[in-house]
Order: C-alpha cells, then sequence, then structure tokens
C-alpha cells in the first residue's frame, strides 16, 4: 500500500513538472518533452463577487420555479386522486339509480335526485361506458362470456350486465359484457 502522508506535500521552493503525455487542457497528444508545460499547476482566476452573486440568485430563482411547478402538478395529482376515490365510492349507489330507472321504481323527488346526483359525477369528470354495438376492448371491457355470430364482422358487445366508468383515461371499474365474435 503506497499511501502518502500529509506530510509528504510539495513545500515551497520546490518545482513540480508535468510529464503527462496528454495535455490535460486541449486532451491533444503532445509531441514532445519541450511542450511540457513546467509548474502546469491550475492558473488561480479570481471570481467577480457580482457575477458570482448573480449565478447564486439565477440558480435558486430556477431551482424555486422548479420546485413551484413540481408541487403545483402534485397538488392536481392528489386532487384528482381523492375526486376519483369519492367517485368509486358512488358508483354502487349510481348502479343502484340505473337499475331503479330500469324498473320504473324511480319517480317524484327521488329522480329529481337521482339527474342532480348523475350531473354532479359528470361534472366531476366521470364517464360511463360500455354500450351495446360497441366493438369490444379488452382495456375497457371485462367479456363474461363469448358467442359465435355471422351477424358481426368484428368482436362486438351484444349485452351489457354493468356500466364501467373512468375519469379521464383512468378506469374506475370496466364494463361487463358479453362478446359476439365472428364465426
Amino acid at each position: 500500500m503506497n499511501q502518502t502522508p500529509e506530510s509528504e506535500e510539495p513545500k515551497e521552493g520546490v518545482t513540480i513538472r508535468d510529464k503527462r503525455r496528454i495535455d490535460p487542457e486541449t486532451f491533444q497528444p503532445r509531441e514532445s518533452a519541450a511542450e511540457v508545460k513546467e509548474d502546469s499547476a491550475p492558473e488561480v482566476v479570481e471570481k467577480d463577487p457580482v457575477q458570482e452573486l448573480t449565478n447564486d440568485l439565477q440558480r435558486i430563482t430556477a431551482e424555486y420555479a422548479n420546485y413551484r411547478k413540481r408541487v403545483e402538478r402534485d397538488r392536481e395529482l392528489i386532487q384528482e386522486l381523492a375526486t376519483a376515490t369519492v367517485l368509486d365510492q358512488l358508483i354502487p349507489i349510481l348502479d343502484d339509480i340505473e337499475r331503479a330507472k330500469e324498473h320504473g321504481d324511480l319517480t317524484g323527488t327521488f329522480a329529481t335526485v337521482a339527474e342532480n346526483l348523475s350531473s354532479l359525477t359528470q361534472k366531476l369528470g366521470l364517464n360511463k361506458f360500455g354500450e351495446v354495438g360497441e366493438e369490444f376492448d379488452p382495456t375497457l371491457h371485462e367479456a363474461l362470456s363469448t358467442m359465435e355470430s355471422d351477424k358481426y364482422k368484428t368482436q362486438t358487445v351484444t349485452t351489457v350486465y354493468q356500466a364501467g366508468y373512468k375519469i379521464k383515461e383512468r378506469i374506475l371499474r370496466p364494463a361487463k359484457v358479453v362478446v359476439s365474435q365472428p364465426a
């Protein structure tokens, strides 16, 4: 182990010769020993204090701007997740309301409440999907069963057991469907 003790640093009056074959400034090979700089210690450049403070201020300003953007993006994401969580809890209630509509049990004041709830969920970005006749998409639909039919040229939704819901591109629940495919 060749360790140099701290006390063996160059002393005053000692000349250090740079014998490197590649110039550290240009990274080009040196041709002869004449090009080798004697005392090739790095030059000490005095920095302008105003320029140094200006650079620090610009760096801090850029860091703060990035921080603000990151916080705003995180705030929007948290709001989106909170909305999705609440709407996810409302989906069974929306299913019950839809079943009541289908059976004609939703009349009077309850019909108004159901409409208000439906318009509120749409305003918050909840979109219902899964209609009979749609082309089957495995990312949106959950096929409970399939059947062959000459009536369709592609895989098509023929029965919807349960509608699907999504917010923007986030799927909260896939639509549960029966799919017909060409024979």
